[in-house]
C-alpha cells in the first residue's frame, strides 16, 4: 500500500490518501468499531485506547495514546457528519487529562472520504483542515504527518488479519 500526503498551506489543508484491498464497508469498519480503531489510530509506539465512541452526528469519540514510557496524550473527536460507509467529518482535537478540549493546542476538521475504485479496492482520503497557517505549522512540527502516515500504514495488516480470521 502506498500512502501519500499533500500539504496545501494556502488552503490550510493536509490530505492523506491510501488504497486498500477491501470494500468500502470494511474500510469504514476500521472507524466504526472502536476495537479496530485502537489497532491503527496513532503512531505504532503510542497505541490508542478508545474510552467513548459515538460515531453519529452530534456524537463524540474520546481516546488516549500511551507512549513507551507510560506518558499519555488525550484526544477527542466531535462528530459533524457520518454517512456509512462513505464519509465521516469530525473536529479532531487534543484534550486534557480529564477529557476536556485543550485550549493550548489547535483543533482541526477532518474529512474522511471512502470510495470504491474497483470491485476489490477502496481509496480512503483524510483531509485535515487547519484554522490558521500557524496551526498547520505547529501540528506538522509535532509529527502529525509522520504519525498519520505510520498509523494508516498499519491498516493493510489489520485488514489481512481480519480476512484470515473470517476464514
Amino acid at each position: 500500500m502506498t500512502v501519500t500526503v499533500h500539504k496545501d498551506p494556502e488552503a490550510l489543508t493536509m490530505t492523506l490518501t491510501a488504497e486498500f484491498e477491501a470494500t468500502p464497508e470494511r474500510v469504514w469498519d476500521l472507524w466504526a468499531d472502536p476495537r479496530k480503531l485502537e489497532r491503527w489510530w496513532g503512531p505504532p509506539a503510542y497505541p490508542a485506547t478508545v474510552t467513548a465512541h459515538e460515531l453519529e452526528p452530534g456524537g463524540h469519540v474520546e481516546y488516549h495514546m500511551t507512549g513507551p514510557q507510560g506518558d499519555q496524550s488525550h484526544g477527542y473527536w466531535r462528530i459533524v457528519e457520518a454517512q456509512p460507509p462513505r464519509r465521516l467529518v469530525f473536529e479532531d482535537g487534543f484534550a486534557t487529562d480529564d477529557g476536556t478540549p485543550n485550549p493550548g493546542l489547535p483543533a482541526t476538521t477532518a474529512r474522511v472520504t471512502i470510495e470504491p475504485i474497483s470491485d476489490t479496492r477502496t481509496r480512503m482520503s483524510i483531509e485535515s483542515r487547519f484554522p490558521t497557517p500557524e496551526a498547520l505549522e505547529q501540528l506538522v512540527a509535532m509529527g502529525m504527518e509522520q504519525g498519520m502516515t505510520e498509523a494508516v500504514g498499519r491498516i493493510d495488516a489489520i485488514l489481512a488479519a481480519d480476512t484470515a480470521a473470517a476464514r
